[in-house]
């Protein structure tokens, strides 16, 4: 199982804490110093839509100018800005077997998660 973030965002801190809490052990990929690969998100956006994936709330977002922002128009456009900009990917993500468990973090989701069996048939 892996958990895919940025160690300073406040939302990955409280989700690896709660991790931690329950002796429940990930691997953490660091978008900042990892980046992210073209498969991973390719196979992220089969499973959630690009207005999910690409947080659009945050300060990043925000920060872009809007010919950047109204170049999302399909999701190769929506890769190529993610992977140069990891920060506008909604985090944290927690993937297993390449399924998708969980975008952000929400504790009662992630107690579902991890009190269940057959996590890989749970929706996101």
């Amino acid at each position: 199982m892996k958990l895919y973030g940025i160690p300073n965002c406040n939302t990955v801190k409280k989700a690896r804490d709660w991790l931690a809490a329950h002796d429940i052990a990930v691997e953490f990929h660091d978008f900042k110093k990892l980046g992210v690969s073209e498969t991973d998100l390719t196979n992220w956006l089969k499973q959630i839509p690009q207005e999910k994936l690409v947080n659009r709330a945050g300060l990043t977002w925000r920060g872009l100018d809007e010919k950047t922002k109204n170049s999302i128009i399909d999701d190769a456009s929506a890769i190529a800005l993610m992977q140069a900009k990891t920060s506008l990917i909604k985090r944290p993500i927690l993937v297993k077997n390449d399924v998708v468990l969980c975008t952000g973090f929400d504790e009662n989701r992630y107690a579902e998660i991890f009190n269940t069996s057959n996590i890989e048939s749970k929706n996101v």
